[in-house]
């Protein structure tokens, strides 16, 4: 008589609830890992006690955190994790849960509880934009990336505010699973396929201050109105009425970062609109200012971490 084989058992994912939970982003990376079919998922919480989520939602969890093991473990966050410490029983149970697992990722104001546990100490990492600097104020051993969609820093991944637990949630799937079933699961969601991580949360001059500098103004003003015009040092010189050295050091003081590198920054947003929109490599790399193929590809691998073809075949809209 034969015997069927022992099936094998799914990857666990662990998602840490309690009380005060964003409710997105303990949902977000639910949904995704139960869609695939291919993980084993538990709710879990310090005690295994039921929670209140910050909608005043009542969560029904089926785990102690003490006691799960888990291959994969999600730390969502909560609107009260950047005002002040969590309970220590909290904090705990966050790090009885990473202590065995092999990958570790935070949704949100998350990394809070990440960074009290001391497993962010030496590591890049990212946050909701409104509470990066508070994280890298309060936990100096931190290099807070506050721009990033999420940030991916050995086996410890970190990402952007609630919707950006979509697309942190996505990238596992995509390297566990393929990109196929990645993108299957994003459909299935209709929602759009994760962002690279190195994206910025928001436009170019959505996050750039205002300049107090009137030459400044004017200068940002003619890159964002025209990306693919003619933006060499002299020409924003000219066009803000002051010389080169002046307009380098007004860059420098207000934004920390040269004239050449926010027109890149700018033609590189502009290039993303063009490939979203339908356009070719080469006409994105002409009509953003970048000029060629090859200025393109080392503009994107260098802010975005992929080459522009991958990036046009995951967020190319269709056609009408």
């Amino acid at each position: 008589m034969t015997t069927k084989p022992e099936p094998t058992p799914k990857p666990r994912v662990a998602v840490l609830a309690y009380d005060g939970v964003r409710l997105l982003d303990v949902a977000a990376p639910l949904e995704v890992f139960a869609t695939t079919g291919a993980y084993e998922v538990v709710l879990c919480s310090p005690g295994g006690q039921p929670v209140t989520a910050a909608t005043g939602t009542g969560l029904a969890v089926t785990a102690d955190a003490f006691t799960v093991r888990a291959d994969t473990v999600v730390v969502p966050g909560s609107p009260g994790l950047p005002q002040g410490m969590p309970p220590a029983s909290l904090v705990e149970a966050a790090a009885a849960l990473a202590a065995s697992a092999s990958r570790v990722t935070s949704v949100c104001t998350g990394a809070f509880l990440l960074a009290e546990t001391g497993l962010l100490d030496g590591r890049r990492a990212t946050t909701h934009w409104r509470h990066a600097a508070t994280l890298g104020r309060r936990y100096p051993r931190i290099t807070v990336e506050p721009d990033a969609i999420y940030v991916r820093d050995g086996h410890v991944l970190t990402s952007a505010g609630v919707s950006a637990g979509l697309d942190l949630t996505l990238a596992l799937v995509e390297d566990d699973l393929g990109p196929a079933t990645a993108r299957e699961v994003a459909r299935d969601l209709v929602v759009f396929m994760q962002r690279p991580g190195g994206q910025s949360q928001f436009s170019v001059p959505a996050r750039t201050p205002r300049p107090r500098h009137d030459a400044l103004r004017t200068a940002l003003d003619a890159v964002a109105g025209d990306p693919a015009g003619d933006h060499s040092a002299a020409a924003l010189a000219a066009r803000a009425g002051t010389s080169t050295r002046q307009l380098a050091r007004l860059f420098r003081a207000e934004l920390d970062t040269t004239p050449s590198a926010y027109v890149e920054l700018v033609r590189v947003e502009a290039a993303r609109g063009l490939l979203e929109a339908g356009e070719s490599v080469a006409g994105a790399a002409r009509r953003s200012g970048l000029g060629s193929d090859e200025t393109l590809r080392r503009a994107f691998l260098r802010h975005l971490g992929v080459l522009p073809s991958a990036y046009a075949s995951r967020f190319r809209r269709p056609r009408p």
